[in-house]
């Protein structure tokens, strides 16, 4: 089957399938993702080019190395070693002692040796799990080029993505469903990036996911309902290049359709690598799936074989020293230190410069010797982080916004301690994105501070309940909803400054 010119689709691939729900749940998906990102190092796996994933000019970091020129020898990256080695161990795997570098045989015309350096036999890493799904292995080898099909009739190749230092880290078939996938893909980048291992931007192509997926009758269960059956998967077809986590989940919801509509109607599903279309929203069939063999690995020749042990800083006990603190330890420590409810724990995770910036609040406001009021503050910061702080960013990165962590954690504070009103709150808020300062002179120099004075909050509802005597009227028959009138005019009369639980205390005693 040629991959540029794929056979005709069948009947039943030709429509978008939708399995009925009643088949859906007679049969259990298994899927196993392999997931390729690019290491940052400063230069690439075998050579000194520059690993410059935003180089604009094409065939411009490249050499006799990476374009497989014959009599050129290469060198292997210590450093894109040592981040598979870290990877490894933040997700408990088992760090390989011999390891070895291979050829894996096939022409392309992205691939400039007519083989890729890659690993078979012996991965740097064996085992683990990230995100609840165990790992088979992780292994190091380099990325090929670009090829583009964008100027007409021909195909033109850019080699500067050649001999990238490429991490590709497999899965054990035991996903079962779109969403874990895609999830799973999603802790993985968040990883890569606070491992410092690389950005794994899907859309630049940093990181592709690549989906195999298998569906198979369920076995019934009386105690557990519908079971994993025992080692018994469907024909698996693999999903190539999937570059956003969107395209990844709907194209595995796609193929579980597809896969259960072929063997509802009793038709044979096709061992074969398949590519998703996104304008159409389903996948096509590429080629037959090749094993193993027809790659004929066998071990590089002028690379030496390696021997982990011999190099200290390669050991676990010093890779582990070196590990920031990871994804899943900083979300339990911000749920359960400061109580953050699941989503602002996660969001604060995935953008690193949240998490930075509410991790700085934090130790402003903990200078305060108030613990119920830290408490608050806390719990206020990680709030208007999460909505207004988030609102008024959009695409700008946090660390060019013009408020400090000391001046955001002093108005959370001021917040907490009932000197401010919610409404002022957010109004200063956006003046110090506007303008930056100091909340502090903000409140002052626009009077906002939060009015407490009894005396002066009752002569203004007495005024207004004079007003509206109608609406005084509902409120004494039964509708509580008059009540929240009188605070929010009580509100507008005092330009958002007014305590509203202290306005809402006067109004009901004023009424009454």
């Amino acid at each position: 089957m040629n991959p540029m010119n794929p056979e005709p689709k069948s009947a039943a691939e030709n429509k978008a399938p939708a399995a009925a729900a009643g088949a859906t749940l007679k049969y259990l998906p298994t899927i196993g993702l392999e997931i390729h990102a690019e290491l940052k190092t400063t230069t690439k796996m075998f050579c000194g080019c520059l690993n410059n994933p935003d180089e604009e000019h094409p065939n411009y970091n490249v050499c006799p190395i990476c374009m497989g020129h014959p009599g050129t020898l290469p060198v292997i990256n210590k450093q894109a070693v040592k981040h598979v080695l870290k990877m490894g161990t933040a997700v408990g795997g088992t760090l390989a002692d011999f390891t070895e570098f291979d050829r894996k045989n096939y022409f392309y015309p992205d691939i400039p040796k007519g083989y890729q350096i890659s690993q078979y036999k012996f991965p740097l890493v064996t085992g683990g799990s990230l995100a609840g799904v165990e790992l088979t292995r992780v292994h190091l080898e380099e990325d090929t080029a670009t090829s583009k099909h964008d100027q007409g009739d021909f195909s033109q190749v850019d080699f500067n993505r050649a001999g990238v230092p490429l991490m590709e880290l497999v899965t054990e078939p035991v996903i079962h469903s779109a969403e874990q996938a895609a999830d799973f893909a999603k802790e993985l980048q968040t990883l890569l990036r606070y491992l410092g291992a690389g950005d794994a931007n899907m859309e630049k192509g940093e990181m592709r996911v690549e989906a195999n997926i298998s569906v198979a009758l369920a076995d019934e269960n009386p105690a557990k309902g519908l079971d994993v059956p025992a080692k018994k998967f469907g024909t698996k077809v693999e999903v190539k290049n999937l570059n956003s986590f969107r395209a990844a989940e709907r194209a595995i919801t796609y193929e579980i359709a597809r896969h259960i509509d072929l063997l509802e109607r009793g038709e044979k599903i096709i061992q074969e690598t398949r590519g998703w279309d996104e304008n159409s929203q389903k996948t096509f069939s590429q080629r037959v799936k090749e094993d193993s063999h027809d790659y004929r690995y066998f071990p590089d020749p002028d690379l030496p074989k390696l021997k982990l042990s011999e190099a200290p800083e390669f050991s676990k006990e010093n890779l582990k020293k070196e590990l920031p603190e990871l994804p899943w330890e900083k979300r339990a420590r911000l749920k359960n230190d400061f109580g953050l409810k699941d989503d602002d724990a996660d969001m604060f995770v995935k953008n690193e410069m949240y998490g930075k910036f509410f991790d700085l609040v934090v130790k402003n406001v903990d200078l305060n010797k108030n613990k119920e009021v830290t408490k608050k503050a806390i719990t206020l910061a990680a709030n208007y982080i999460a909505s207004d702080v988030a609102g008024f960013i959009k695409n700008t990165d946090i660390k060019n916004i013009p408020v400090s962590n000391e001046a955001f954690a002093k108005l959370m504070l001021m917040l907490a301690e009932g000197k401010l009103s919610s409404r002022a709150g957010k109004d200063i808020l956006k003046i110090m994105f506007e303008k930056g300062g100091d909340p502090e002179a903000i409140v002052n120099e626009h009077g906002l501070m939060q009015k407490n004075d009894e005396g002066e909050l009752k002569t203004i509802i007495e005024k207004i309940l004079a007003e509206y005597p109608n609406v005084v009227a509902d409120y004494k028959n039964g509708k509580e909803s008059a009540l929240m009138f009188f605070v929010g005019q009580g509100m507008k009369a005092t330009k958002g400054s007014a305590n509203p639980e202290l306005l809402k205390k006067i109004t009901i005693e004023a009424i009454h």
